[in-house]
């Protein structure tokens, strides 16, 4: 009987202090250290690929694509449809037109696609919906959209919904409207699109691309807004 309890008191004892080294390597140590080299290392990244703007304020991330919307004209309608404020770059779409997704305006709660096929009457119904809006939206007094001219991810969502990124043909085809909203140069802001324009990774993957709210803040900068 005796033997027996010393046997499992020094199996107890061998066991916690196996538990407590491990914590103590595993659950502190460990995480310091990878969280130590990762800010040492990439600080920007370790903290979200977070974005400042000109007032050294985080606007967002880098990572994740949001909304530029108007104040909606009755905060208490849940119902009532948001209304891109046009003076911003506008990302892809999120919910409603065009979406094949199941997000819902960049909530980073849900993520995924709703699987539609191509040839899905709803889908069609909204990519077409969503094409005569954008032409609407883009067309100025000195600058008509041609619906030949408006890409594919200007009317269709990405699968995640979180797509933080539009290619540099929607970006150019927003310029005259953001220009005119305003009250910029065309070439200002074709130069500053210019400037936010990533090319494929290594030179080989993946697609040019520009990062919307990257290219809002500096928008934001030059006009103060």
């Amino acid at each position: 009987m005796n033997t027996s309890v010393g046997n499992t008191a020094r199996l107890l004892g061998a066991g916690l202090r196996a538990l407590l080294v491990l914590t103590v390597l595993c659950g502190v140590l460990y995480p310091l250290a990878v969280t130590g080299i990762a800010q040492a290392a990439f600080p920007g990244r370790a903290n979200g690929s977070e974005i400042e703007d000109a007032r050294g304020r985080v606007v967002g991330s880098s990572l994740i694509g949001q909304s530029y919307h108007l104040p909606k004209q009755n905060p208490d309608d849940p119902d009532e449809a948001p209304r891109p404020d046009l003076k911003w770059f506008q990302p892809r779409p999120s919910a409603g037109l065009g979406s094949n997704t199941v997000n819902q305006q960049y909530a980073l709660i849900l993520s995924g696609a709703t699987n539609k096929a191509a040839d899905n009457p709803d889908l069609v119904t909204m990519v077409t919906e969503a094409k005569a809006a954008v032409v609407a939206d883009n067309t100025t007094a000195s600058y008509r959209v041609d619906p030949s001219e408006v890409p594919a991810d200007a009317v269709t969502s990405s699968a995640s919904g979180l797509d933080p990124d539009i290619s540099p043909a929607y970006a150019r085809l927003q310029a005259h409207r953001v220009a005119e909203r305003n009250g910029l140069d065309v070439a200002q802001v074709e130069k500053l699109v210019a400037e936010h324009t990533s090319g494929r990774v290594l030179g080989f993957m993946g697609e040019p691309r520009v990062n919307v709210l990257e290219l809002n803040t500096a928008l934001g900068a030059l006009t103060k807004g």
